[in-house]
């Protein structure tokens, strides 16, 4: 819902707000970067559910002063009546999709928590669809896309996960290097699968790639570790590529990466 605001009808809006996120978008027709903000708020108010509530700033400037609003767009977020979160500029979506979401789900994570749940009651076939329609709908949210691709990685629908990935391309940057990394992650499938193991270190790479793609991080670390300082060339450098791989998904602050990628340095260096 997209409301424009005025001294008549804003406190009648702030109530709103006990019944849903209410985010209040402060604007001019002057403004450039609030013409490049409009159509990300208004896509996510569609995706989230959040009435958008949108203020001129030329018309309605004591609604300006009361907030407090100095530069344009300034985006206040309102819950139970408060400000729960501010920004002020034109954010890249993705950054805009992070700051709405600590305070409301969108459509795409209800789909994710739901498949999620479909998948430990052992409904495998219930959320390999519930994807697959999912991504139709959504194409845009490319957490969604990322989500739908380990699960088609897990239940080895390979060539769809590898599309899905193809669709995430270098300028979506937040997501871009994960797709990356995922797309390794199809050749762990593999790994794991091949039935051509006859040597320890082919049989630890199946294993170790198997712990990888079932998400067991700490278990796959370890023994790609254990490969890379037996034989740093052993599948070209495929144990050193998929421990780069983990680190990416799971991202530099995890507790993992930070120890196994200081153990892996001092075997590389």
């Amino acid at each position: 819902m997209i409301i424009d605001v005025n001294s008549e009808n804003f406190s009648e809006v702030l109530e709103k707000s006990y019944e849903n996120v209410v985010v209040i978008d402060f604007w001019a027709p002057w403004c450039g970067p609030c013409r490049a903000l409009k159509p990300i708020l208004e896509k996510l108010s569609k995706e989230f559910g959040f009435i958008l509530a949108k203020v001129n700033t030329d018309e309605n400037p004591d609604i300006a002063q009361e907030f407090g609003v100095h530069g344009i767009p300034d985006v206040r977020i309102i819950k139970d009546g408060k400000v729960v979160d501010k920004f002020v500029g034109a954010l890249p979506e993705s950054q805009v999709r992070n700051i709405i979401s600590k305070y409301i789900k969108s459509q795409a994570d209800k789909i994710i928590e739901e498949a999620s749940m479909m998948v430990l009651s052992g409904n495998r076939e219930g959320a390999y669809q519930l994807f697959k329609e999912a991504v139709e709908k959504y194409p845009e949210n490319k957490k969604l896309v990322l989500e739908a691709a380990k699960f088609m990685i897990k239940t080895n629908h390979l060539e769809e996960a590898e599309k899905l990935l193809n669709s995430i391309k270098e300028y979506d940057k937040e997501y871009f290097t994960q797709a990356q990394a995922l797309k390794e992650f199809i050749q762990l499938k593999k790994e794991c699968e091949t039935k051509d193991v006859n040597t320890e270190l082919e049989k630890l790479y199946a294993q170790a790639s198997c712990y990888a793609v079932e998400e067991n991080y700490e278990e796959a670390l370890k023994l790609f570790l254990e490969i890379v300082k037996q034989d740093r060339k052993f599948k070209d450098d495929g144990a050193r590529k998929a421990m780069v791989s983990i680190f990416t998904l799971l991202g530099e602050s995890h507790p993992l990466t930070k120890e196994y990628r200081k153990k892996l340095a001092m075997w590389l260096y």
